[in-house]
């Protein structure tokens, strides 16, 4: 029997499409466990399905390689998933206009605060050059986030888990942050979660609201536009002046 199931998994490994179908399957059972619990964030699906995720693929001895080769469809549903959140945006256009300035104040705090702190932290601790550049675009959305590090010298790779942890962190962690702050403002909550968060929090952001959804996807694009121009910049006067 469990030669036969061996059999079966080796040849289920060869087929690219193994990756998509258990990627759909781990995302949909935690989604359901998280409705089942009322959407409560500690719940968070994106974080269930990665813990499904990479325990078959350790028990089962997979490469990550070879679960991408199938599940990299995912991955490049992210480019059109980000510009289609101009769509609910666009019934914020008012909005927007009317308050601009503040968010343009926000969004550079915000962007120089996760990229800063970040690292200021991680050279704290001891950690190498490698990891402080790999840790710097943590804030922003998974393909902006990769496409950085590796211009600055950073690890791709590594970044890629730190951008999912940041988000996952911040999708459970933004509520209960911003309710002791006694934010209730919807924009400015979705906002902060897009700026700190970027696509999980949006994600999260707009199970609460579209209008959180809106400002969350507003933060998370051009916090993603603003880190690609600044660290860059950042870092050459920082070689610059040592």
């Amino acid at each position: 029997m469990n030669a036969r199931f061996n059999d079966i998994w080796v040849y289920l490994t060869a087929t690219p499409l193994l990756g998509l179908t258990l990627t759909l399957i781990a995302y949909q059972l935690a989604y359901w466990l998280y409705a089942k619990a009322r959407f409560h964030p500690l719940l968070n699906p994106v974080a269930i399905s990665v813990a499904l995720l990479a325990t078959l693929l350790a028990l089962t001895g997979t490469a990550y390689q070879t679960y991408f080769s199938g599940a990299q469809f995912v991955h490049f549903l992210l480019g059109p998933a980000t510009v289609a959140l101009a769509i609910p945006l666009y019934a914020q256009l008012a909005r927007l206009k009317a308050e601009w300035r503040s968010l343009l104040i926000a969004l550079v705090a915000g962007c120089v605060t996760a990229t800063s702190s970040a690292m200021l932290f991680a050279w704290m601790f001891g950690a190498s050059r490698t990891t402080l550049l790999s840790l710097a675009p943590k804030s922003v959305t998974t393909p902006i986030a990769m496409g950085i590090a590796e211009k600055i010298g950073g690890l791709p790779s590594l970044t890629a888990v730190l951008v999912v942890s940041t988000g996952i962190i911040g999708a459970v962690l933004a509520k209960y942050i911003l309710d002791a702050l006694k934010i209730v403002d919807h924009a400015v909550r979705g906002f902060a979660t897009g700026v700190a968060a970027h696509g999980i929090g949006t994600a999260r952001a707009f199970q609460v609201s579209e209008e959180a959804g809106a400002f969350a996807g507003l933060a998370m694009g051009l916090n993603g536009a603003l880190t690609a121009l600044l660290v860059p910049l950042a870092l050459w006067a920082a070689a610059k002046l040592m």
